[in-house]
């Protein structure tokens, strides 16, 4: 795919309403509406602008806040399948997510849900949502989106506080049939600054971890991870045992490593690590409640506002967006010879030092 003319993703934040108060929330999510949401009839003509990015539309992934909190979202969600667009949706556990509105977003074309875990017991899970049996309700609503036809997506924002129990997670995902686990690398914005990022080397660790959990018959992709790619092809056709040794892994890697296979058996297939080159501004677009456009949900550059401005016109003409394209970073970043297949994230080479085309901090390789 062309990533100059299209991404792969386009991530409308719908809402920033949502009933819970999660520790990591990048949108600061509140109770009701923040000032200046789009319109039923902007975000209509958003769906329908969207459309015009070619013959292979980018899936719309509309997200929040909580996206069933949109009195209008069947309207919305019908308008984007009549011009095109797949479109996924990525709600959160509450009240709201009933069989019924389900049913009628199955009807309408939705094929895909993703749900937020990030623990695999209540007490990690739950410190972390805010919401006293939360866990239960999510591991519930996973199985009943499964019931209803939808392919399922398991996110996990993994930092300090869930990292030991990444592979309890992972049996989790494959016990409710889950189709792909997300794995979101944390950057501190939104309510994320308070919480600890992994170092560069628990990072590695992970990264090695997730390749192996991904032979166990579901798909693992990163956000704002993209040094898992490099990981993966380096991995590639190897076997599972010795990586530690291999690959100088230390103890985050071999305790979770040992009990993915404790939990799961040995690894039962071949590798789905998501390997597309796409990173922030590549691949990958963000409309925020109010219209303003970003690279990434992580990246809080403004890029133009689509109330006023065309997406598809900021996606391809916008020079900090060419430039990430291009792969003009500098550091380590710009030196290494995975620079195309990974990048590095733009979201924390910005965080950390205020330059969106900086290193990533967050990745441990040092290329010769």
């Amino acid at each position: 795919m062309n990533f100059d003319e299209a991404p792969i993703l386009v991530f409308w934040e719908t809402t920033r309403a949502c009933e819970l108060a999660c520790r990591h929330c990048r949108a600061e999510a509140m109770p009701g509406p923040a000032p200046g949401e789009l319109t039923t009839s902007e975000g209509l003509r958003l769906v329908r602008q969207l459309g015009a990015f070619g013959p292979r539309p980018p899936v719309l992934v509309m997200t929040g806040g909580d996206v069933m909190s949109r009195p209008d979202l069947l309207e919305l969600v019908a308008a984007a399948r009549q011009v095109g667009l797949p479109v996924a949706l990525a709600p959160s556990v509450t009240p709201r997510l009933k069989s019924g509105p389900l049913e009628e977003l199955r009807g309408l074309g939705v094929s895909s849900v993703s749900l937020s875990l990030d623990g695999a017991t209540a007490a990690t899970h739950e410190a972390i949502r805010g919401v006293p049996g939360h866990f239960a309700q999510t591991i519930a609503a996973l199985h009943r989106l499964r019931s209803l036809g939808f392919k399922v997506q398991v996110n996990t924002a993994v930092m300090r506080a869930n990292v030991d129990e990444l592979a309890g997670i992972a049996a989790i995902v494959k016990d409710v049939g889950a189709t792909s686990w997300e794995v979101f690398f944390l950057v501190k914005v939104g309510r994320g600054r308070d919480e600890q990022e992994l170092g560069a080397t628990d990072n590695e660790d992970v990264a090695h971890l997730l390749f192996e959990a991904s032979h166990y018959g579901f798909a693992v992709r990163t956000v704002e991870g993209p040094w898992c790619r490099r990981v993966a092809a380096w991995r590639k056709g190897t076997v599972i045992t010795g990586a530690a040794a291999t690959f100088g892994l230390g103890a985050v890697y071999q305790k979770q490593s040992s009990v993915l296979q404790e939990l799961l058996g040995p690894p039962a297939g071949p590798p789905q690590m998501a390997s597309a080159g796409t990173r922030d501004g590549k691949g990958i677009f963000f409309v925020a409640h109010d219209g303003w456009a970003y690279p990434a949900g992580f990246l809080p550059l403004r890029l133009g506002n689509v109330r006023y401005e065309d997406p598809v016109a900021i996606y391809r003409r916008h020079p900090l967006l060419r430039a990430v394209r291009a792969a003009e970073f500098g550091g380590r970043c710009g030196r290494c010879e995975f620079k195309d297949d990974c990048g590095g994230s733009r979201a924390r080479a910005f965080a950390s030092s205020g330059d969106p085309l900086g290193e990533d901090p967050a990745c441990a390789y040092v290329p010769a």
